[in-house]
């Protein structure tokens, strides 16, 4: 059996939000916490008789988020409790939004959003077996040997879900958009969202839908053709990390054509990863929203934005950012090279000793090379140096950089000699000027000692001046080749060479 197979991806991704307490109480939010069970109290660990009370700052974050994506903000929202049992849930139920979402629509990356709505983080478990090998971290509390822990001081912290429509057609399209949304809430200020510490997660409702034949003449009411076409959606669980999604979609992908071309039938389940061996497996069967039997929650009020100042998209857009597309933007008609400008826009320590740097620059020529020095060789010393680029500290001021960057578009510096200063910079600081005059770099432009110079290397080399003159323009290279090796590498190539063409303009050969 033979058929065209479409490879159909909704994203869900979950984002722990930056708040100084958790969701529904005054417990710590601190996602470096080491210590097990400390940030908790009774409200987060669903204590009877206590009363929630919601998170303004989380609240406004995940409005922030739907603006910038181009979503519509909801006028009234509530939140419900999502009912189901597992050992890291210790209400029994999880605050959630169902009905009325704080954000619906919007898009990013080129792909379609459903909802953003706002819930509380699960406790963490920790599985353990017979043999004393560490922990390892799991979002369920199974272990068929040994025994399991739970850790609440996850519990009740806010957690951002966004869901994608069914529009991703690639594994790398998946990832990029992933990507683009941690970029996007680090810029915000809404999260860390670092998915090595579970601050992002990301699940994946993948198919392989067929018959695409017929998908393109379905009827807008015809559901059944429309399942048909898209496939069953088999979700994976809890990935966390780019590679990963990238890696399980085109995983999950295979496995389902090769189930559809044995004949055989894709089971709707829930999925979890495995990364060592690159394949996902079999968790649960996949629940439908009845399951978690939604209902409003009685002890949170329903919250009336519209009323709510602090909540307008015109209060929110006058606080927000500029964002990374409008600056990639920007960057482009500045005529800064698309990697160079997507470097900038990706590391943000590096991004804002641009902009401070182009400040104190008068001259786009040298706001084009500092882009180029900052992408190049800055990024180039932090790595050597394994340092984050997002928070290395640098010793030197961008004031310092933007005199450095005059120097090299005035030819005082060549460019060995302002990546040896930078080098000097990014040590131990210091003032570019001293440094250059210290390590004899600084170029010779001074017409008068330049001629010379000149004068003395085209009396021992008539013939290539004759050359020159003949039309051989690589003999005026030889010249200034010549003039370098006298100076030492100290003559500015620019000036040198004006130097021997006006000469060989304006004096007769036999001078020399």
């Amino acid at each position: 059996m033979s058929k065209d197979y479409t490879l159909t991806v909704g994203l869900e991704v979950h984002a722990e939000l930056k708040t100084r307490t958790k969701m529904f109480c005054d417990s710590r939010n601190d996602p470096d916490e080491t210590r097990p069970n400390v940030n908790l109290c009774p409200v987060c660990l669903g204590h009877p008789g206590t009363l929630p009370v919601i998170n303004k700052k989380a609240v406004k974050q995940v409005l922030t988020v739907g603006l910038a994506l181009g979503g519509t903000l909801a006028d009234f929202t509530e939140f419900d409790r999502k009912n189901y049992f597992y050992p890291d849930l210790p209400k029994g139920y999880q605050l959630s939004q169902y009905e009325f979402p704080l954000v619906r629509g919007g898009s990013l990356n080129g792909v379609a959003v459903t909802r953003v709505h706002l819930e509380e983080d699960t406790a963490t478990s920790l599985h353990r077996d017979h043999s004393d090998s560490p922990f390892t971290k799991g979002s369920t509390a199974s272990s068929h040997e040994g025994f399991s822990l739970v850790d609440f001081n996850r519990a009740g912290v806010p957690l951002m879900e966004l869901v994608t429509e069914p529009v991703i057609r690639s594994a790398k399209q998946a990832g990029d958009f992933a990507r683009e949304l941690q970029l996007l809430l680090r810029y915000l200020g809404a999260s860390d969202a670092n998915m090595e510490k579970g601050e992002m997660r990301v699940e994946a409702n993948v198919s392989a839908g067929t018959e695409t034949a017929d998908k393109r003449r379905l009827d807008a009411d015809s559901r059944e053709k429309k399942s048909k076409a898209l496939g069953v959606k088999v979700e994976i669980k809890n990935l966390n990390s780019f590679r990963a999604v990238e890696r399980a979609i085109a995983y999950e992908y295979k496995r389902q054509i090769a189930l559809l071309e044995a004949g055989e039938e894709v089971v709707q389940e829930t999925r979890g990863w495995d990364e060592t061996k690159g394949v996902t497996f079999s968790q649960r069967r996949k629940e439908e929203s009845r399951d978690y039997r939604y209902f409003p929650d009685p002890d949170l009020p329903k919250l009336a934005l519209r009323d709510i100042a602090a909540f307008s998209s015109e209060t929110l857009r006058k606080e927000m950012p500029e964002l990374p597309a409008k600056k990639r933007r920007r960057y482009r008609e500045l005529g800064i090279k698309a990697e160079d400008g997507e470097t900038l826009v990706a590391n943000r320590a590096l991004g804002a000793l641009f902009e401070q740097t182009a400040e104190n620059l008068e001259k786009r020529e040298q706001v084009l090379l500092a882009a180029n020095y900052l992408t190049s060789d800055l990024i180039g010393l932090i790595k050597k140096a394994k340092s984050d680029p997002d928070s290395v500290v640098l010793r030197f001021t961008p004031d310092a950089f933007a005199r450095l960057m005059r120097m090299v578009g005035k030819g005082e510096l060549s460019s060995r000699g302002a990546k040896d200063t930078l080098s000097s910079m990014f040590e131990s600081g210091g003032n570019p000027e001293v440094i250059a005059s210290e390590k004899g770099v600084l170029q010779e432009s001074d017409a008068g000692e330049l001629e010379g110079i000149a004068r003395a290397i085209l009396s021992d080399n008539g013939k290539v001046a004759a050359d020159y003159r003949a039309g051989k323009q690589a003999a005026l290279q030889f010249l200034v080749g010549q003039g370098m090796k006298a100076t030492r590498g100290a003559a500015n190539p620019e000036a040198l060479r004006k130097v021997f063409e006006r000469l060989l303009k304006y004096c007769e050969l036999r001078n020399y």
